[in-house]
């Protein structure tokens, strides 16, 4: 029987994330930078075009982090469940491994895991040694989810992919490919400082989405489409609130 942790080092999707209490204090914060950033979107035309696409990496970050808390409120509220958070802290990631299976959008990793990583894994364990088996799981599974991503994209825009956010996706993976046989390697005997390790991996990741997950994203206008939603819940909550004062100042 293999140690169980040694087969936690070879998951580059761990099963389990750090457990972590979310304050509500902390989305306040995040809904407030949200807010001031899309005020600042207001005067893009005087802003370096490259430091609009950094500023959509934390729009992105912000917006799934407040859409996400707000659906695990109400499951909580409703059902009577508490949910997992989908975010651990992914800025303070150590790797890619630490990043795309302990950090990030961790419902989707746990959906990707059942579906595509451990069978695959599974079925690569009758090709390949135990020891390699996760790295064929490992690209299929970035493969699948650049596709999904490609089908969330053409839904949203109804433009022919470029199949640049594919490219993205299995970049990534493999890369962290790359990771995993270089950590069995020389992880015992070398490692980086965390400080070292998580600016690389941080700038990896945000270097390769201005290359090939933006250039989509701003093909079918998204940030103008939400923009002029965000003028409308704006207005929408505008009125509201001028209806439930009239109520109560008569």
């Amino acid at each position: 029987m293999s140690n169980p942790n040694d087969h936690n080092k070879e998951n580059p999707i761990s099963n389990k994330s750090e457990d972590s209490h979310v304050f509500p204090i902390k989305h306040a914060v995040i809904g407030i930078l949200l807010a001031i950033m899309i005020r600042v979107y207001g005067y893009s035309e005087h802003i370096h075009p490259k430091v609009i696409l950094l500023l959509y990496c934390f729009h992105i970050y912000f917006l799934l982090e407040i859409i996400l808390a707000e659906a695990t409120a109400l499951a909580q509220a409703l059902l009577g469940v508490e949910l997992e958070p989908q975010f651990n802290e992914p800025y303070f990631t150590t790797s890619l491994q630490d990043f795309w299976g302990r950090r990030w959008n961790l419902m989707v990793t746990n959906i990707l895991r059942m579906t595509v990583y451990n069978p695959t894994r599974h079925a690569a364990t009758s090709v390949i040694r135990r020891k390699w088996a996760p790295l064929p799981a490992i690209l299929t599974t970035f493969l699948v989810s650049g596709l999904m991503h490609e089908l969330v994209f053409y839904c949203m825009g109804r433009l022919r992919p470029t199949w640049e956010v594919t490219w993205f996706f299995i970049l990534h993976g493999g890369c962290l490919m790359v990771e995993i046989v270089l950590k069995k390697f020389f992880s015992s005997r070398w490692r980086l400082p965390w400080l070292i390790s998580g600016s690389l991996t941080v700038g990896f990741v945000i270097v390769t989405s201005f290359w090939l997950f933006f250039p989509q994203f701003l093909r079918f206008k998204a940030d103008e489409r939400a923009f002029q939603e965000y003028a409308a819940l704006g207005e929408f909550w505008k009125n509201v609130t001028r209806r439930i004062l009239q109520v109560f100042l008569r």
